[in-house]
């Protein structure tokens, strides 16, 4: 396991196509995604959930997915595009899901139920990272389609958070500028006298 301040310095979203086999499985998944859970979550709503892209079911809604890209687009695929969709959530040993469950609630806003499925989002991320595998967060079109969020079992009033792609680098990834600390931090302003 990565040491924490290691962990949070050193995390970096992977190329996909630079994840390959292993995934996590088993008892280490579950123990990321129990360690995804623990999130702020005022009001104890767990306003997530997340779905594992895996197995049989993986290609199977691949090939879905690119059936509805076709009736969507009202024409035949090319070839490297009918492969990409086909191949969607097979790019990776891993793809989990994560979904909002978000609703009205009489005290806590909504925004933070939507905030708290972005923190379970990142821990899985750093659970990944932890255990030496590599992580990419992504949405795409399938996000966004009711069709396909319906193919997913995600109902209309859910939202998805992200695909977190999951498996071993197969290369080290490089790292990438980051912003600099002056442009993102300020003091918080003293009032103007009333």
């Amino acid at each position: 396991m990565i040491e924490a301040q290691t962990l949070l310095a050193t995390r970096r979203s992977v190329p996909i196509p630079a994840l390959v086999a292993p995934g996590p499985e088993g008892e280490e998944l579950t123990q990321m995604l129990t360690e995804a859970t623990r999130v702020p979550d005022h009001g104890k709503l767990a306003p997530w959930r997340f779905i594992l892209f895996r197995g049989e079911a993986a290609p199977a809604l691949g090939a879905a997915m690119a059936a509805l890209a076709e009736r969507r687009e009202g024409q035949p695929l090319s070839e490297g595009r009918r492969a990409y969709e086909e191949a969607r959530f097979t790019r990776a040993p891993l793809v989990v899901g994560v979904v909002s469950t978000a609703k009205p609630h009489f005290k806590i806003p909504e925004w933070e139920q939507v905030l708290s499925a972005g923190a379970a989002t990142m821990n899985l991320i750093h659970a990944a990272h932890a255990r030496g595998y590599g992580a990419n967060w992504i949405t795409e079109w399938v996000a966004y389609d009711e069709d396909a969020k319906a193919l997913m079992g995600i109902a209309p009033e859910e939202k998805v958070v992200g695909f977190v792609y999951i498996g071993t680098p197969s290369e080290k990834p490089s790292d990438r500028p980051r912003p600099e600390l002056a442009a993102v931090v300020s003091e918080a302003p003293m009032p103007a006298a009333s």
